[in-house]
C-alpha cells in the first residue's frame, strides 16, 4: 500500500533493507542511503523551523517517495515500472558495479524522475513557484549526509587506502555534486515543465519522454566505455565485504 505518512515511508524502507540484507539483494543499497535522506528530512519538519511549510514538505517527501516504493514493488512482483528504475535494478543482479555506481543509478532515477513530478504533483500550475524555497533546502539536509555516505563507502575498501585515495574526488564529487547540484537543478526544470501540464494525457506523454531521457543517461553511468568499465572493474575488484555488510555499513 502507498505510504500517507513520512512515519510509513521508512517503515516501508526499512523493510526493503532487511529483506535485502538477508536475500543479498544489491538494490538494499540505494535503499539505505534513501532511508537516511528521509531521516534527515524528517528530523527537519520536526524541527519546526527549518522548512517554509512543514505539511507540504511531509506531503512531497511522501509523494516522493511512493514513486520509488511503486516501482520497487512493481518490478518485484514482474509488473511494468519506469525504464530508469528498471535499468537501476536490472543492475542490481550483476557482480561488476560498484555500490557508488548502484547508488548513483538509484539517485538518477529518483532525482533525474521522480523529484520534479513529485514537486510538480505537490504544487501543481503557478503553485510550483512557491515550493523554491523548500525544494532548495533540501540540499543542505543531503550536505550533512555526505560525510556519513563517504565513510561508509571508504570502510570498504579496508586494506586499500591508496584506492581511497584516488577515489576520494569521483565519490564526492557523485554524492555531493550529482545528487545536490546538477540533478536537483535538472529535477527543478522537470517540476517547472510539469506543473502547467493539465490533462492525464499530456502528462503521460511528458514522463515517457523524461523517463527515456533519465534511462539513457543512467547507462551511460552504468557503463561508460571501455576504458573506464574497466577503472571500474580494478576498483571492483578491492571492494570488499559481503553485500549484506555493505548494506548495513550504509544503513548505520
Amino acid at each position: 500500500m502507498p505510504a500517507t505518512t513520512i512515519s510509513e515511508v521508512i517503515s516501508q524502507l526499512d523493510a526493503i533493507i532487511q529483506d535485502a540484507i538477508k536475500n543479498s539483494d544489491r538494490r538494499g543499497y540505494f535503499a539505505a542511503l534513501y532511508k537516511q535522506v528521509t531521516v534527515a528530512v524528517a528530523n527537519k519538519i520536526k524541527e519546526g523551523n527549518f522548512f517554509e511549510d512543514n505539511g507540504r514538505m511531509e506531503k512531497l517527501d511522501v509523494v516522493f517517495a511512493n514513486r520509488y516504493l511503486e516501482a520497487y514493488n512493481n518490478y518485484r512482483n514482474g509488473k511494468p515500472c519506469s525504464a530508469s528504475w528498471q535499468l537501476s535494478f536490472e543492475a542490481a543482479k550483476t557482480w561488476k558495479p560498484l555500490v557508488i555506481d548502484h547508488l548513483m543509478a538509484g539517485m538518477n532515477a529518483h532525482i533525474g524522475l521522480d523529484l520534479g513530478i513529485a514537486a510538480a504533483t505537490v504544487a501543481p500550475g503557478n503553485a510550483i513557484s512557491n515550493l523554491k524555497g523548500d525544494f532548495d533546502k533540501i540540499n543542505v539536509v543531503l550536505n550533512g549526509l555526505v560525510n556519513e555516505v563517504k565513510a561508509a563507502l571508504f570502510s570498504m575498501w579496508p586494506i586499500s587506502k591508496w584506492i581511497a585515495g584516488l577515489h576520494a574526488g569521483k565519490i564526492e564529487d557523485a554524492i555531493a555534486g550529482f545528487s545536490m547540484t546538477i540533478a536537483r537543478d535538472a529535477a527543478w526544470q522537470v517540476a517547472l515543465a510539469y506543473a502547467p501540464l493539465d490533462t492525464p494525457a499530456a502528462k503521460e506523454e511528458y514522463i515517457t519522454g523524461r523517463d527515456k531521457d533519465v534511462a539513457a543517461f543512467g547507462n551511460k553511468l552504468l557503463h561508460p566505455g571501455a576504458f573506464f568499465s574497466t577503472v571500474m572493474y580494478i576498483f571492483r575488484l578491492f571492494e570488499f565485504g559481503t553485500v549484506a555488510a555493505k548494506i548495513k555499513k550504509l544503513d548505520k
